[in-house]
């Protein structure tokens, strides 16, 4: 390899005088033609950059946290379901505006307080509580609150078959709803079985015993289907307190205790249900058919009579084993506890007849022998 030399190998003092001078001038020479020097970037370009990333970044961040600020929710509950409101006396008609648009039931405060101005009512809104079901129209709305809260109500007692709940329903909306319409809907269990889980699998696909006797308010624009809606809703919260546990450990499911309180709401008065279930309970631990009139009434709807005891029926409980196929009526609240927490006897049977004063008369039995004579004490 030939060694690099640097200047010269041998310099004299000229040379180096040379190069000296030579290198003095290439250190103040102007090299920026062939290695441009590089410029700050300009103050006010970059001052922009900054300004549009600040922008950028509180955006972001505003549309993460307070979302609420820029876009209005106009989500509405969904169609058919019932909305319970309460407008308060001395309200404005911006008030009533924003209740209905908390409870979803409009999408924007002044479509209301337009309509309402434009109609000149504004003095004429009523106060109280209503119902309004969603997807009625803003102008419904308006009729609604200018008609006033419903005043009257209707009710369902304590025992009642679903086709005779199906008859209370149409007197009380003056046929507006009809039996048939109403019993078409409340033979169609799969139907609400969505809303309301613990009405799958019931016999037949009937609604029978569900629909809770109580008081119901008439609401606008109710339907079949709203008001049995309402009284699912009403078994719900009713039964949601049940204890289901003594019945479980015998085998008995939710719907069995239904069952088995349809048949205490006919058979039992109010000072001896809990008696009268642990009857049924004995009964079934014992392998012994219920033998319950009640059940035998609710399948020839009437009274039965010794042929009666005969026909072959899921219901007959004189020749089927355990619970009948479903409920036979709609039981109360306290059947249905009575039907959770029997009372704890060795009673197998019972006898009951009319007195004078229109109350009945009970008689308890541990044996048939014993059963047998109450029987002919009367």
């Amino acid at each position: 390899m030939k060694k690099q030399l640097t200047y010269s190998e041998h310099p004299t003092r000229a040379t180096r005088r040379a190069h000296a001078k030579g290198d003095k001038q290439f250190r103040t020479y102007d090299t920026s033609a062939i290695n441009p020097r590089k410029r700050a970037l300009p103050a006010t370009i970059f001052a922009v950059i900054l300004l549009l990333g600040a922008i950028g970044g509180a955006f972001w961040w505003f549309t993460n946290h307070f979302d609420g600020l820029f876009k209005e929710d106009t989500g509405l509950v969904a169609s058919g379901t019932e909305v319970p409101i309460v407008i308060a006396d001395g309200s404005s008609v911006a008030d009533i505006g924003r209740t209905l648009k908390n409870a979803q039931l409009i999408e924007r405060v002044d479509e209301f307080t337009e309509l309402v101005k434009t109609k000149g009512v504004e003095s004429d809104l009523k106060p109280g509580a209503y119902t309004i079901i969603g997807g009625t129209s803003v102008d419904d709305i308006v009729a609604r609150l200018l008609e006033g809260p419903p005043t009257f109500s209707f009710t369902v007692p304590e025992g009642l078959t679903l086709r005779r709940v199906a008859q209370v329903v149409s007197e009380a909306y003056d046929g507006t709803i009809t039996v048939d319409d109403f019993v078409a809907a409340a033979t169609n269990a799969a139907a609400y079985a969505e809303e309301f889980p613990f009405v799958s699998g019931t016999y037949d696909n009937s609604l029978e015993g569900f629909l809770f006797p109580k008081t119901y308010d008439k609401a606008d624009g109710d339907t079949a289907d709203s008001v049995i809606r309402r009284m699912l809703s009403q078994y719900q919260s009713e039964t949601a307190g049940l204890d289901y546990a003594y019945a479980e450990e015998r085998g008995l499911s939710a719907y069995d205790v239904l069952k088995l309180a349809s048949i205490i709401e006919r058979e039992a008065t109010d000072e001896n249900r809990a008696t009268v279930s642990s009857v049924f309970y004995n009964r079934l631990a014992s392998g012994m058919q219920l033998q319950s009139d009640a059940t035998v009434a609710y399948l020839v709807d009437g009274d039965p009579t010794p042929e009666d005891l005969q026909i072959d029926s899921p219901y007959n409980t004189y020749l089927v084993e355990g619970l009948p196929a479903g409920p036979i009526c709609s039981p109360g609240i306290d059947s249905l506890q009575a039907a959770c927490a029997p009372e704890e006897t060795p009673y197998l049977y019972f006898y009951f007849v009319p007195k004078e004063d229109g109350s009945m008369s009970y008689a308890f039995s541990e044996t048939y022998e014993e059963h047998q004579g109450a029987i002919e004490q009367g």
